[in-house]
C-alpha cells in the first residue's frame, strides 16, 4: 500500500529528502506522494522514513493504493532497475 500525505501537512520539508524512491514532491499546497514510486521504504528500510520524520503525523496508508508486501518489493526491484 502506498502512503498519502493529508491536508494536515505543514510543508516543513523534512519528508522529501528522506524518501529513497523520490516519490515525494511539493504539490500546489502540500507535499504529495506518487503512488507508483512509493514502496513504504520496503527494500530500503524497515519502516517508512517519511512517517518517522513527520512532526504532525499526516502520512497514513493510502486506501486507494492497497498493495501487499510482495507487491511493494516487486515495485522496489522495478524502480531500482
Amino acid at each position: 500500500m502506498a502512503l498519502i500525505i493529508t491536508d494536515e501537512c505543514i510543508n516543513c520539508d523534512v519528508c522529501e529528502p528522506e524518501c529513497p524512491n523520490e516519490a515525494i514532491t511539493p504539490g500546489d499546497e502540500i507535499y504529495e506522494i506518487e503512488a507508483s514510486k512509493c514502496t513504504e521504504c520496503v527494500g530500503h528500510y524497515d519502516t517508512p522514513q517519511c512517517v518517522e520524520v513527520c512532526p504532525v503525523d499526516c502520512i497514513p496508508k493510502d486506501p486507494d493504493h492497497v498493495e501487499t508486501e510482495e507487491a511493494l518489493m516487486e515495485k522496489y526491484h522495478r524502480l531500482q532497475g
